[in-house]
């Protein structure tokens, strides 16, 4: 009995870190794919691609919270992404749950990016304690250019 537990135990922690992939997979299409399209390849000049990119921007811990802070905040106006500009508006997604946003965090950042972090739920409790408005997140994207330059 207590082997078949521990079996059972063993598989159910197994299946976790998968489930949890689906689970921001399936955040990503009821919520990000209208505008980022199917696997985060984007809309020329009204949305940027996020695959191959969201992964990089997070694998510094600047980046990881402006990434954060891009989906609590949303985004608007110009941007350059790739030497493409982009005027777009992303509106906050603040209403989805912690867990939610690290999900859906984390399979975009492991879009085309090997080995790209993840994202926790206090991540974004950190991150949302401190709102930010439009300009602080230019701000923030400036700096963050500045010290890693943006793909």
């Amino acid at each position: 009995m207590i082997k078949r537990t521990a079996f059972l135990f063993t598989c159910i922690l197994a299946a976790t870190p998968v489930a949890y992939a689906e689970d921001g997979q399936s955040v990503y299409n009821s919520n990000c794919s209208v505008c980022h399209q199917a696997g985060g390849i984007g809309s020329p000049g009204q949305f940027p691609p996020l695959t191959g990119r969201v992964g990089k921007i997070a694998a510094s811990p600047e980046g990881k919270t402006y990434i954060a802070d891009v989906l609590l905040n949303g985004l608007h106006g110009a941007i350059q992404v790739s030497g493409a500009s982009y005027m777009g508006f992303m509106p906050s997604f603040k209403a989805l749950s912690d867990d939610q946003i690290a999900a859906v965090l984390s399979y975009v950042s492991s879009l085309n990016t090997p080995g790209a972090p993840a994202f926790t739920a206090d991540d974004i409790k950190i991150a949302r304690a401190t709102p930010k408005k439009a300009k602080d997140l230019i701000a923030e994207r400036k700096a963050l250019d500045a010290a890693h330059p943006l793909p």
